[in-house]
């Protein structure tokens, strides 16, 4: 009897074991743009699969899109912070002042490709501003390729502008199309297409990769970028997971999402983004839209028309203690870096 004991304690103690081994746990992601959109279906999907694969089934995902699970994209942040759901994805742009040292990418004619850029705003996050993102995990942080308008009537030039209705995605891009003359209407991306089919803006400031799933090619017929290698302007984006999510899982699994994550996805999600671009563009040419490419001359009227905004910049982060010069080096330090 006491062998048989003996037996079915190791039994026992081994079923334990292998229960702790294949503990499974299912995390919820929420993001605003419906699930055929670019950075969900190539960039969020593909991910959760290969953690998925990493982790022998034992991480799972539950995908809510176009903020099914409530809220609107200002609260994305917090809600994975607060523990609403596990991680999200979403546009730091859309909380003003809660990221300031971040917004440095954002800012006129910074950055060149998403892929490069994104990379460079993950490493200049990491070293400059991660107190900003202290109260998540950070996943990945990127950037949306060179910026350019879609709009209703043409942009041939700067004074094309003037008055023009536009939306802005943030308040640094706002304040930009301020100085350059437009009028600026704040608002999130998924609400474009309804403001431009209402007259509510006349043009939009979105990349290339967003138009095919708000219909941007469709609700207007002109689209205007820049000759130059730097952007005319860009939004900044992050994944984020809970640190309760996170700490939460065993060793194992906290591995796998450390090595699934990080500068590498980061990356990922520019190269997602600039892809994108190619396919936004090419539906464009496609549908017979007027695509214009302002030359260099035209480009660095716009450029110098732009500059105030640096100035502005270096103020407010002036009065909250931040080096703003100093941080402008540093982002282009690394983008250049990656340019290299």
């Amino acid at each position: 009897m006491k062998k048989i004991s003996l037996v079915l304690g190791a039994l026992a103690a081994l079923a334990m074991s292998t229960t702790s081994f294949a503990q499974e746990v299912t995390l919820r992601i929420h993001q605003m743009l419906p699930a055929q959109a670019t950075i969900p279906a190539q960039a969020i999907v593909p991910w959760a699969e290969m953690v998925t694969e990493a982790s022998g089934g034992r991480i799972a995902f539950e995908h809510y899109p176009a903020m099914q699970l409530g809220g609107v994209p200002a609260d994305l942040y917090d809600q994975a912070k607060d523990g609403v759901v596990d991680i999200v994805w979403t546009i730091l742009g859309y909380t003003p002042g809660r990221f300031p040292k971040s917004e440095v990418f954002e800012l006129p004619f910074m950055l060149t490709t998403g892929e490069q850029s994104s990379a460079a705003f993950y490493n200049y996050v990491m070293e400059y501003a991660a107190d900003e993102v202290a109260g998540t995990k950070v996943l990945a942080l990127h950037t949306h390729g060179p910026g350019l308008f879609h709009s209703q009537e043409p942009i041939n030039s700067l004074e094309d502008l003037k008055g023009m209705k536009v939306r802005g995605g943030s308040r640094i891009i706002s304040n930009m199309l301020q100085l350059l003359g437009a009028e600026p209407v704040g608002m999130p991306v998924t609400q474009t297409p309804e403001a431009l089919s209402k007259g509510v803006i006349e043009a939009t400031t979105v990349p290339w990769e967003v138009t095919p799933s708000l219909r941007i090619a469709e609700l207007v017929r002109n689209h205007t970028g820049f000759t130059s290698e730097h952007g005319l302007y860009s939004q900044t984006f992050g994944m984020f997971m809970n640190w309760d999510s996170y700490n939460n899982l065993p060793d194992d699994l906290k591995a796998i999402i450390d090595e699934h994550s990080g500068l590498e996805l980061s990356r990922q999600f520019g190269r997602v983004m600039d892809n994108g671009d190619a396919t936004g563009l090419s539906l464009a040419v496609q549908a017979g839209n007027n695509i214009v490419q302002l030359d260099a001359d035209e480009t660095a009227r716009w450029i110098a028309a732009a500059e105030p905004a640096y100035d502005a910049w270096y103020k407010e982060m002036e009065a909250i203690g931040v080096d703003g010069p100093a941080l402008v080096e540093a982002a282009r330090a690394a983008i250049a870096a990656e340019s290299n």
